[in-house]
């Protein structure tokens, strides 16, 4: 075997080998890290109706996620030793807000959980913009500014007449059934 390489057994128990010096195995990890991490705390609020904040965490993630470059292609650059200690530094963040964001899935905290996707997903997006300069990514501002408007959308569909009555209204009211019901 070469020096490059190291052995390592998958979940299944089947050998695997992987490439160490392979610049660009960070840009394979950090989407599959963010892809599990969404996916765990989408299972978490599935049940209830989620905050603008929780879609806002999962509708960035997602836009970090579309469109996610192979290693091969063509938009990938090659990175500079800068670049690539940046890089590490990112993965090395990344896996310490996975961390965090797994004490809090055991907590069930998740307004915490939400605010460490929107972390994970930073380090992923910064990741992917050494990687593939020229994939414009969105923010999270941007992104919660759009999921806020849909979410407060949303909200008014669900009582559309729900407004502020008067009192004026009330007596009005009032009055109109006491009419309706006498003979």
């Amino acid at each position: 075997m070469s020096g490059d390489m190291t052995d390592g057994v998958t979940m299944e128990g089947m050998p695997m080998q992987v490439a160490v010096d392979d610049q660009k195995l960070g840009l394979g990890i950090a989407a599959e890290r963010l892809s599990i991490v969404r996916y765990v705390f989408l299972v978490q609020i599935e049940d209830g109706i989620a905050s603008a904040a929780q879609r806002a965490s999962l509708e960035y993630a997602d836009a970090v996620l579309i469109g996610w470059p192979e290693a091969d292609s063509t938009e990938v650059v090659e990175l500079s030793a800068d670049q690539l200690d940046t890089v590490r530094e990112q993965m090395t963040a990344m896996e310490e807000y996975i961390r965090r964001f797994s004490a809090m899935e055991s907590k069930g905290d998740i307004d915490g959980m939400t605010d460490t996707l929107i972390r994970v997903t930073e380090r992923v997006a910064e990741v992917r913009r050494l990687y593939q300069p020229g994939f414009p990514l969105p923010t999270f501002a941007e992104i919660r500014r759009v999921v806020q408007d849909e979410w407060d959308e949303d909200m008014d569909k669900i009582d559309p007449d729900q407004r502020e009555v008067t009192a004026e209204e009330i007596s009005q009211e009032a009055r109109e059934q006491s009419t309706e019901e006498r003979p």
